[in-house]
């Protein structure tokens, strides 16, 4: 099983610097760079502080000048927000000034809010129909000169400039439900998977719908299943608390993003009050420590192994939670340094 870093530069108010923000992140990926994470992940996102993120490739683009070895993975482009001209060129350029790193993300998009602003009119459920036309057309234009007359988009004879510096650029979709499960199969695509803070049964579940869109496809499949989770790796009680009030608040304005149940001041979604949602495994606290990437060295590795033996390739160790900064840090390396080889050991051994 391979590790991958996603990251956001986040703030859960405003008394947190931007440029300290900025100076952490980066921090984060060189950790994960040097450690030999194989890909670092930016997401996309709009008019939101706990997920700054406007350009992804500007991101990467950041990043890959400073780490540079890790691989830079857009984790994902909302489909719906792009023109195909501008998508292609603007992640061959990143595959050009990286050396042939890009890794390419592409989804549906998640909050309702976001759509009302950046695509208006447009229902988040009917999105993944932007994706499904997107893709096809960004890797033709990777070719050469295209032209197309599709339901969303329409241009003459054009084409990406630059190309990719990669012959195959790895392609990445975000799926959860069965449709993209099998749309990813049908095209060979990697998958990425994100069981929110539900329990690993869900995971169980993402494998059979894989299994599912597998065999739908005669078995020829040779794409690579990731599975994103919060983490937190503690080893002491004052870290496991912090890590737990932390994720409780960002998942109170996780909630109102997602349920649209309160206001966004600033790009500071208002806090659903936990009282509403205990008992959900949303906030209850135990439910959240069994269920996502947090606990001590030892229980994380015995979590990580139910991943590694339902089949998955890769796992995301998503940082970016509200934690205070110097915690995250904390985290990163005892599993660098206690986790990590569990696995990196191993593998080096059937290697040999």
């Amino acid at each position: 099983m391979k590790f991958q870093l996603a990251i956001n530069l986040e703030r859960m108010d405003d008394s947190t610097d931007m440029k300290a923000v900025r100076d952490h992140t980066l921090e984060m990926v060189k950790m994960a760079d040097a450690a030999g994470f194989e890909i670092a992940w930016a997401a996309e996102h709009h008019a939101m502080e706990m997920t700054i993120a406007p350009n992804p490739f500007q991101i990467l683009t950041w990043w890959g000048e400073h780490a540079k070895n890790i691989r830079l993975g857009v984790g994902v482009v909302n489909a719906a927000y792009w023109h195909p001209i501008n998508l292609a060129g603007e992640a061959a350029f990143l595959d050009l000034v990286s050396d042939g790193r890009l890794e390419f993300g592409i989804g549906s998009g998640a909050y309702q809010r976001e759509f009302d602003r950046m695509k208006p009119g447009l229902d988040q459920k009917d999105s993944w129909r932007y994706m499904q036309e997107m893709l096809p057309v960004v890797k033709e234009l990777w070719k050469g000169d295209y032209t197309h007359n599709g339901e969303f988009w329409h241009f003459p004879t054009a084409t990406s400039c630059p190309k990719p510096v990669q012959k195959d650029v790895p392609i990445w979709v975000a799926a959860r439900a069965p449709i993209t499960f099998d749309y990813a199969v049908e095209h060979n695509c990697n998958i990425l998977s994100w069981p929110l803070t539900m329990p690993f049964s869900e995971a169980e579940t993402y494998r059979a719908r894989l299994d599912d869109a597998i065999a739908k496809h005669d078995g020829e499949y040779t794409g690579n299943w990731a599975v994103m989770r919060h983490t937190a790796v503690y080893d002491n009680e004052a870290d496991r608390k912090a890590a737990m009030d932390a994720i409780r608040v960002q998942l109170s304005q996780f909630g109102n993003l997602m349920m649209k149940s309160g206001d966004v001041v600033n790009g500071f979604p208002d806090r659903v009050p936990l009282d509403s949602l205990e008992g959900n495994a949303r906030v209850d606290p135990e439910l959240l420590e069994e269920n996502l990437m947090f606990g001590s060295p030892e229980q994380v590795i015995t979590k990580l192994k139910k991943y590694e033996e339902i089949g998955v390739d890769g796992f995301l160790y998503y940082a970016s939670m509200g934690m205070d900064m110097d915690q995250q840090k904390r985290s990163l390396k005892l599993f660098i340094d206690q986790v990590m080889p569990e696995f990196t050991e191993k593998e080096l051994a059937h290697a040999g």
